[in-house]
């Protein structure tokens, strides 16, 4: 945008002021000119960059910037991003489940996986390990299991709760 037009009437306009004021004002007004025509331009760059800002949050998620190249400032648009077409959502296509490895398949074979469960979550199931008289690790690999059999729930793997009503933990050796 060229700013030259706007400072331009501006000095016309103080030179036909200048002129009802008699030789005195019209040699200030030609002093005055310069440092007029540079503060002139930075208070309209001032007053578009504000002005921007405001379609900016009309504008939102897109802007406009304003920037300056020489003396003349420049108009940068960046578009609010296109909305997603609307995808039509289809029925899922159920895949079946791979039949469960029969029980006795179990190679002793593990696998090491990290798990963050959110704190509530935790606690639950610190809780029902507890309840059940199983490690947590031992409660969530039947609670895995049990999910991947179809909610049938895997035999008792003999870890629990003695008879006697009494346990033990710890090392042995």
């Amino acid at each position: 945008m060229d700013l030259t037009p706007y400072v331009d009437n501006l000095r016309q306009e103080l030179a036909v002021a200048a002129d009802a004021g008699g030789d005195d004002a019209r040699a200030l007004a030609e002093r005055l000119t310069a440092p007029l025509e540079s503060a002139t331009r930075l208070t309209l760059l001032n007053a578009l960059s504000a002005a921007m800002g405001e379609v900016t949050r009309e504008l939102a998620p897109g802007s406009v910037d304003v920037r300056l190249r020489g003396l003349d400032p420049e108009f940068v648009v960046t578009a609010p991003p296109a909305p997603e077409p609307v995808r039509e959502e289809r029925e899922p296509v159920a895949v079946p489940a791979p039949p469960p490895p029969p029980a006795d398949a179990d190679d002793g074979a593990m696998a090491r996986i990290n798990f963050r469960l959110p704190a509530h979550l935790k606690v639950r199931a610190e809780e029902a390990a507890t309840a059940e008289g199983l490690s947590v690790n031992a409660w969530l690999v039947r609670a895995v299991s049990t999910a991947l059999d179809g909610g049938q729930r895997a035999a008792p793997t003999g870890r629990g709760k003695p008879s006697g009503g009494r346990s033990f933990t710890g090392w042995v050796r």
